[in-house]
């Protein structure tokens, strides 16, 4: 029997895939960076001989340079901590004379026998070199008048006030601050 050829099929035809969607706003395209050209290695020169007499000049001054630097930086540190010392040394010294002033006007104060709590008053005292004091004024209250009353006697009776071992702390205006409860 003789072979039965079949008809091809018809090959149907595929769609076409639809064009990618443009967006409205249109994207520059990057330009591909170009290949940059490789450096020619540059041929090395022989170095030079140096001449022996500038390097040991040259280290001898450059250490002579080194040591004078770390003297300057020891001596800035020194001259920091005196400073620092000094000026510990000094609010010590001036804690110390106030100090001095609050405790003998303490020991003039009489208490008010109502007095509650620990109250704070706050007083500018104005003295003369001599330690006399030329004037009293009640800065902060301390919320109870006898209190504060009593405080002002204790100063004004406390004439002449103390005076610091160190001429140069003496302060002709002082702020001074007293609770029942505190020494």
């Amino acid at each position: 029997p003789p072979p039965k050829i079949e008809p091809k099929p018809e090959p149907r035809p595929e769609p076409k895939p639809a064009p990618p969607a443009k967006p409205d706003i249109a994207l520059k395209e990057q330009e591909k960076p170009k290949p940059k050209p490789e450096p020619k290695p540059v041929p090395k020169a022989e170095p030079k001989p140096k001449p022996n007499k500038v390097d040991p000049l040259l280290d001898r001054e450059l250490k002579d340079l080194e040591a004078q630097r770390r003297k300057q930086m020891a001596a800035r540190e020194l001259e920091q901590l005196k400073s620092d010392q000094a000026a510990v040394a000094r609010s010590k010294a001036t804690a110390d004379y106030i100090g001095k002033i609050k405790g003998k006007i303490k020991g003039n104060i009489v208490l008010p026998p109502d007095i509650r709590g620990n109250p704070e008053a706050i007083f500018d005292v104005v003295q003369l070199p001599s330690g006399e004091i030329l004037s009293v004024k009640l800065k902060k209250s301390s919320g109870h008048a006898a209190y504060d009353n009593a405080i002002e006697r204790a100063i004004l009776k406390s004439s002449p006030l103390p005076k610091p071992e160190q001429g140069e702390l003496f302060s002709r205006s002082l702020e001074l601050k007293f609770r029942p409860l505190e020494d």
